[in-house]
């Protein structure tokens, strides 16, 4: 059956259901964007904690050298 054969009705039951099914997607697709933002954000923030704590054992490396020269150089005089 051809859209020409078809009653009005069925034409727009036709047409309704397929606005419903590309609603449908086009809100899923909605969710999966907004939960890549959340995952980016979250991902963000862990980059930036990882990059803190990397500054934090560097400086912490940094002052263990510093203390085991200076005892170095206090055990030489």
């Amino acid at each position: 059956m051809t859209d020409d054969t078809r009653s009005r009705p069925h034409r727009f039951a036709s047409v309704l259901a397929t606005v419903t099914a590309l609603l449908a997607l086009a809100g899923c697709g909605a969710e999966v964007a907004g939960g890549a933002a959340v995952v980016g954000a979250m991902q963000a923030e862990q980059a930036t904690q990882a990059r803190q704590q990397q500054a934090q054992v560097v400086d912490g490396l940094k002052a263990a050298q510093a203390a085991s020269l200076a005892r170095a150089a206090s055990a030489a005089d």
